[in-house]
Order: C-alpha cells, then structure tokens, then sequence
C-alpha cells in the first residue's frame, strides 16, 4: 500500500515554502472540521486522510472539530457516527475534539468588535431582498438602507437579537466590504443570524448562530490551526476567510492559511449530502449503513476494508481541478485487500444436487482444504454422497469450450474427486433438478493416484453438512457512468437492480462461528464479509466485490 506520509502534493509543498519562510514555530497543526448533519461519505475519507496525513507527515497534530453551527440540521446521531467513522480508517485526534459551539461566546466578542471597528452592521432586510441587491456576476450588489447604520445601534440591535427580542427573519448581522466586489462573496456576507432552534449542545442559551464562514476562520485561529485544508468550492470564500482574520488583528505569520484542494467525485456514486438524506429518507435505501450506500459506514457494512480506502486515498493524490475517479479503482483497491488477507471457502449460491451413485450411502469424509494460497492454514471439509454444485456450472447442450459439467462429462470438485456426470433428472415442468453422477475414488486431490487430469475444476459443497445463508448482491446505486450526480430527478437515475437476495445458498460449515465483519473469498464467485443481521443458525454475507478487476487490468 502506497504511503500517505512520504507522496508529495502541491499542499506538502506549500506547507515546506511556509516553513522555509520561518512561519508556524511551533509546528503544523491541521484539522479535519466535519458539519454533523449527515453520514461522512467517501468524498470525506480523502479529507480525512489528507489532514490527519499531513498532520502525521509533519509530526504535527490534527483536531476533530465539529462545526455545528446550524442547529436545524443536525444531530447527536451524526456526531457519533463521525467518530466511529474516523476511528474506523484508523486516525486519532487524541485529546483534540472541539466544537464550534465551544466558542459561541467568544465568536459573539468577535462579532461585536466587528461592529465597533465599523466593518459589520445589523440589516433588516430580508433573505430574498438581500439576495436580489447583492447582484450578480456581471452586475455590481446594491447598498442595503441599512448599510449606513452607526456602531452603536448596531450593536445595541446585536444584543437584542441575543436577547431573543427579535422573530426569525427579521434581522441579520452582515460584515461590511464591498457591494461592487467581482467577488459575490465579499459583498456584504451574512455572518450571524437568528434561529430560535434548540441547539444539540447549547440548548436553547443562544438564539443567534454565527454562519458557517465566519465561525470556521475564527475558530481555527482560536485552535491555532496553520493550515486549513478545504475542497475547491471554499475557494471563493478564501478572500473572507482572509479578510475576517485580519480585521481582527490575527497575526500573519501565525494565523491559519486556507489551502483549497479537488473534490473526490466517483463514478456511479452520489456524495451530495441532500440526495444521500432523500434516499435514506424516502426509503430508497435500508439507512445510512445500506452497503449500496457511498457513507463510510455503508462502504463498512459492505465489506469494504480501511486500508483498501486509505490506499486509494493516496493514488488518486491531491490536484487543484475537480475530476472523476473510476469507480472501478475504489474495488481494485479493496481487491488487492481482500486477496492478501480473506480466507478461501466454498459456497453454492444457486444450487443442483449431485448424487454419486457410487459413493457408499451413510459415509462422510473430511478433506483438507487449504485456508489462502500464500498465507497458509488448512480446513476440513465434509465430503459425502450428495452434494452442491452450482446451477451454472452444468449445461445439457453447452457451447465449445464449456469446461464445466456436461452429460457424459467430466469435472474435478475441488480439494476432492473427479466426477462424471451419468444421467439427469428433470421435474415435470422439464427443468433440471439433480445430476446423478460417479466418482473416480482413485482421483483424490493430494492423492497418489490424483495425477489424471481434466479441464474443469468445480466447487461444491456437501448436501448434508452445508449451512444455508442468505447472500446478499450489490451493483451500483446509479446506472449511469458518465456522471457521479446527475442533474434533475436523480431518482430517476437509481438503479433497479442495485439489490439482488439469495435466500438458498449453501456454505461450507467451517464459517459456522464466525464473527461479523469476517471477510471470506468465497472460491470462483468473488470476496464476500458476514453482515451484522447474521443471527444464530442464520447467516447473512455480503458480497464485497467479484473477482473480476477491470481497472487493475486496464491500468497494467
């Protein structure tokens, strides 16, 4: 796996040119700043990763701050699941967790020297009004009436809006800059307003909650963060970011320095927030942990391992310009994982009996099967008169080249026998049923007698000793390729069969005490991990990718 500490990116190099400059002293300090109003997905990883890799590469530190600002949106159910999320790709933020709203109080000061510096005032206007005078991208904003307020009554207006004096709506605390700035967002923007919502924290003590741009400057100087890693769409808000902290006096060579990096967008997956809540919401999806979900949580459930996604992480690398990555490098990654580290089982997901009419009726013996090709270990597994193959792997009139069972045809099951396919039973409707078959008990694998060869090697499982489980199929929540978010109704786009259930497979009985999580390759058929519904004599898997790699193939 690549290292995410020792690559280099246009950040790393900032970083160097900084402290070459003889800026940040006391050393790099990052932080990863998630807004608790929803599942992290995995766009969010590669922010993780890159902030808690940069803190490690610089043997700095990294904070987990929740910037919980809109108390409309969030929750304790998001904060949780955030952590558990960053804990599971394998980061710690220590002692360092913080919230915005551990500054409210201080964030108000700020907000208020503002005011008597002359550089934010109080507006009555409203939402649609404010945002038909800031104008637009050819057309300079318009002063608000307000605009010319003096500091005292704005901040006489401040308090009251504190105080709760005010509804929802009708008055607003913006910084002021400049109307005719060609940047929209310097003109004039909002940094507090009123919201008579009970906060998750804070309860119902504030009525005012400051905006996410002004709160997120602010509270990284007061966390003496040195750079401040944000997604290429905060790049118009860095002249703000900039403008706040000098305003109020934060010394340059110290204060935080925004650094905008690209997005991750993938193929066949959506990482808007809003539409990931609308699947959960509208029951498109079992919740956030659905393994056709992109949330950390579903790509957990779905067998998806840290390491694959912190390998991934790092090859797509750091750029400057939003691109989409093939979703096919993501399972290649889990691929690679799954292969060195999964153990080897058999399991028939869509089962044909085969009787061996020449095996003795009562008898079960154990062959020694082996655990994975390079890690070592070996199993035991049942081998008796009746058992499993799987459905494809027999035709009546197959093709050329069908090197799988075939009347008159011959197979070895593996880790087991040659067998020899003699008659077939149909049920009234014509449809195949059983195989009836014979067994070269000189063919044993491993034997002395096992060196006749033929083309076709099967899995198989014993008829009386296999598990029955149910195996769940994933394929990607949209159809489409060509874009990660398809515009308009994106329902629309949703895959149908994005979901496919097993409720018959048959397994091998080794994985009868088998823990949630564990990952399996479950031979010819592709890497499998036990979901959490699996309950006492009912398994449930989930298949985590095939064995086919397209990427990994295509890129050499």
């Amino acid at each position: 796996m690549a290292d995410m500490t020792t690559a280099s990116n246009f950040i790393y190099n900032t970083i160097e040119e900084d402290k070459r400059a003889g800026k940040y002293p006391d050393g790099i300090h990052t932080r990863f700043p998630p807004e608790p109003n929803g599942y992290l997905h995995i766009g969010h990883a590669k922010s993780i990763c890159l902030n808690f890799g940069t803190a490690e590469k610089y043997a700095g530190l990294c904070n987990l701050r929740f910037d919980d600002t809109n108390p409309v949106k969030e929750d304790v159910e998001y904060v949780d699941s955030i952590q558990e999320d960053i804990k599971w790709l394998g980061f710690s933020w220590g002692d360092r967790r913080y919230y915005a709203s551990d500054y409210f109080e201080k964030l108000y000061e700020y907000a208020c020297t503002l005011i008597e510096k002359g550089l934010a005032y109080v507006d009555d206007l409203t939402a649609d009004e404010i945002r038909a005078y800031r104008g637009t991208l050819t057309e300079p904003g318009k002063e608000s009436p307000c605009r010319g307020r003096s500091s005292e009554e704005s901040l006489a207006l401040f308090r009251r809006m504190r105080a709760g004096e005010f509804p929802d709506g009708s008055h607003v605390l913006r910084a002021k800059i400049d109307m005719a700035s060609p940047n929209i967002t310097m003109r004039d923007p909002v940094i507090y307003r009123i919201a008579h919502t009970e906060h998750h924290r804070t309860g119902t003590a504030w009525c005012i909650y400051p905006m996410y741009d002004f709160a997120h400057p602010l509270s990284d100087a007061i966390e003496n963060i040195t750079h401040s890693l944000c997604t290429l769409e905060f790049e118009d808000h860095r002249p703000f970011y900039d403008w706040l902290l000098e305003a109020l006096g934060f010394d340059s060579n110290t204060r935080p320095r925004q650094i905008e990096f690209a997005r991750l967008n993938v193929t066949n997956t959506i990482t808007s927030k809003r539409k990931l809540r609308q699947l959960v919401e509208e029951g498109h999806v079992r919740g956030w942990d659905d393994p056709r979900m992109p949330t950390i949580s579903g790509l957990r459930r779905r067998g998806y391992t840290p390491a694959a996604i912190r390998d991934f992480c790092e090859r797509i690398g750091v750029a400057k310009a939003n691109s989409t990555v093939d979703v096919a490098m993501l399972e290649h990654c889990v691929r690679e994982d799954l292969n060195e580290h999964a153990g080897r089982v058999m399991a028939v997901l869509h089962p044909l009996k085969i009787v061996l009419t020449n095996y003795p009726e009562g008898q079960t013996e154990e062959l020694l099967a082996e655990n994975h090709p390079t890690r070592g270990g070996h199993r035991y597994v049942p081998f008796s008169r009746e058992l499993y193959i799987e459905r494809e792997d027999f035709m009546e009139d197959p093709p050329k080249k069908f090197f799988r069972l075939r009347p008159g045809g011959e197979v070895r099951l593996k880790h087991a026998y040659i067998i020899k396919c003699e008659e077939v039973v149909k049920d009234a409707a014509g449809e195949v049923v059983e195989l009836r078959c014979t067994y070269d008990a000189e063919s044993k694998s491993g034997g002395a007698a096992a060196g006749r060869k033929v083309k076709g090697t099967l899995h198989w499982v014993s008829a009386g000793e296999a598990l029955d489980a149910e195996v769940r199929l994933y394929d990607y929540l949209l159809k489409t390729e060509e874009e990660s978010e398809p515009a308009g109704d994106f329902i629309a786009s949703l895959n149908p069969r994005s979901l496919e259930v097993i409720e018959n497979a048959k397994i091998e009985p080794s994985v009868a005490r088998t823990a949630q999580g564990t990952h399996y390759q479950f031979l010819r058929t592709g890497y499998f991990v036990v979901d959490k519904d699996t309950e006492k004599g009912r398994l449930v898997f989930n298949r985590v990718v095939g064995l086919k790699d397209s990427w990994g193939k295509a890129k050499g």
